[in-house]
């Protein structure tokens, strides 16, 4: 059995993390899926997707910190739309992710979560969902 779903994330900040769980969770209920995996992928060169903790609200404030200080903006980047940094950041974190489905449900540990994470915001930005499984 597999199942495609896409949903859309507003994003209203240059650099920022939205919490996106509950709507894969959503899709995966949906699928009927109850052993498999989940894909999420972003079709995006400035914005990635990754797990990470979803308890403490610093955690995301202390990466997008973390990869400002390894891709700040610098004026010596020579792309043209002036979202080099972004572009860096994507790369490092990465497009897609895959999550084991058990039960119906993602398998996740207690403090983890999924994340859209943008990096040249504010957009509106689309998430792919895959549920393959039985």
């Amino acid at each position: 059995m597999t199942i495609l779903e896409s949903f859309n994330v507003k994003t209203r900040a240059k650099d920022e993390w939205v919490a996106v769980t509950r709507e894969v969770e959503s899709i995966v209920s949906r699928s009927g899926v109850r052993e498999g995996i989940c894909v999420v992928f972003v079709p995006h060169t400035t914005a990635a997707v990754t797990i990470n903790e979803n308890a403490d609200p610093d955690v995301p404030r202390d990466v997008l910190f973390a990869l400002d200080s390894i891709s700040p903006d610098r004026r010596e980047f020579r792309h043209g739309e002036g979202n080099s940094a972004a572009h860096t950041k994507t790369a490092l974190v990465g497009p897609s992710l895959t999550v084991i489905v058990t039960g119906g449900r993602l398998l996740l540990g207690t403090w983890q979560g999924i994340w859209f994470n943008e990096y040249d915001g504010p957009r509106t930005r689309h998430v792919h969902v895959r549920v393959l499984g039985e």
